[in-house]
């Protein structure tokens, strides 16, 4: 894939370990973070935070950082916790917190964070420092000398930025044309001074190194050799997260399946029409509903929302029970309840 998306949110696991299991065989909730220090991944962005192959982040080195907000706050921080960091080489936010002591800056959300994890995040967003493993969730830093020897002999810009928008097209592709705009934007965050280039790169793109075509009216673009009309057809039954490059997309989400799926964790609950982190399930390629599981005990009970006109034929429900397994295995349960919610 070359990136995963990560959420902090557990709902029935962490949106990487959902993502993971739909295409790693024998995948666990929890295999990420517990081999990641064996694996070829980092943590970066592109085009939100995740997990990246070495490869695809030397697209995104050496990254130029205008001055951050803890910076501002903090006159001289940044540079106390890289003397930590490179006295120690590696450390947990409150190794930083021992050594400097405890301060407060402000963050992105209108709150209040440890001024000294902030100066670590910026050193790891810099590319000054890299994630070594997490601690029970918790990012633990280190320096990153491979990102070092980027500053000195970086990829051609030009390279990159092709690369990148082609990683884009071909992880969350086919996909509509403005959707995949959408996506160069955001991936700004990760190539925040080659913002104005990477559109351009874009615009290259679309110009011939993609291919394309109009469904129903809406331009669709892809990386040579995924045309769709080339990719096996669907069967069974698929139950995802609301990160999965699959459904990601909700523009094309709409398009293709008819109705608007919506990721309702931070609506309040009286207005939640699905649940709270409500899984899209797909039957055949179809998106006819969705699933809400939670892991009580032993057990993996799963609520499933089916859309209007669903019909639950044998065939659907063995391939339910068959796909409701696999989360059961994944999650190391013993059992599955399931009740259904046919509105």
């Amino acid at each position: 894939m070359g990136f995963v998306q990560a959420d902090p949110i557990r709902a029935p696991a962490r949106a990487q370990d959902l993502t993971l299991m739909a295409r790693v065989k024998d995948y666990r909730a929890g295999d990420l973070e517990r081999l990641y220090p064996t694996l070829d991944a980092e943590e970066d962005i592109i085009p939100n935070y995740g997990f990246v192959t070495r490869d695809v982040q030397r697209l995104l080195h050496p990254r130029e950082v205008p001055e951050t907000r803890v910076e501002r706050e903090h006159p001289g921080l940044i540079a106390d916790v890289r003397a930590v960091l490179h006295e120690r080489g590696e450390v947990h936010p409150r190794d930083v917190i021992a050594a400097l002591g405890a301060r407060r800056a402000s963050n992105y959300w209108g709150g209040n964070s440890q001024a000294t994890t902030r100066a670590l995040d910026a050193l790891h967003y810099r590319g000054e420092a890299r994630i070594v493993r997490r601690d029970g969730g918790v990012r633990v830093y280190g320096l990153a000398p491979h990102l070092d020897a980027l500053r000195v002999d970086p990829l051609p810009t030009p390279d990159r930025l092709r690369a990148v928008v082609r990683l884009l097209a071909r992880l969350y592709g086919p996909l509509p044309e403005p959707s995949l705009r959408y996506l160069t934007s955001l991936s700004g965050y990760g190539l925040p001074h080659l913002r104005a280039d990477l559109r351009g790169a874009l615009r290259d793109a679309l110009k011939g190194d993609l291919e394309g075509e109009r469904v129903d009216g809406v331009p669709y673009v892809w990386v040579p050799g995924d045309h769709p009309g080339d990719a096996p057809a669907p069967r069974g039954v698929r139950i995802v997260n609301p990160f999965d490059p699959l459904v990601w997309d909700r523009r094309r989400f709409e398009h293709l399946h008819g109705w608007a799926y919506r990721f309702e964790a931070y609506t309040p609950a009286p207005k939640r029409t699905m649940g709270y982190y409500a899984l899209p399930l797909l039957h055949a390629g179809r998106a006819v509903g969705w699933a809400n599981l939670s892991v009580r005990g032993d057990t993996v009970h799963a609520q499933i929302g089916l859309r209007p006109g669903v019909r639950l034929t044998a065939t659907f429900t063995v391939a339910l029970d068959r796909e409701l397994d696999r989360h059961r295995a994944f999650l190391n349960a013993a059992q599955v309840a399931v009740s259904f919610d046919q509105t």
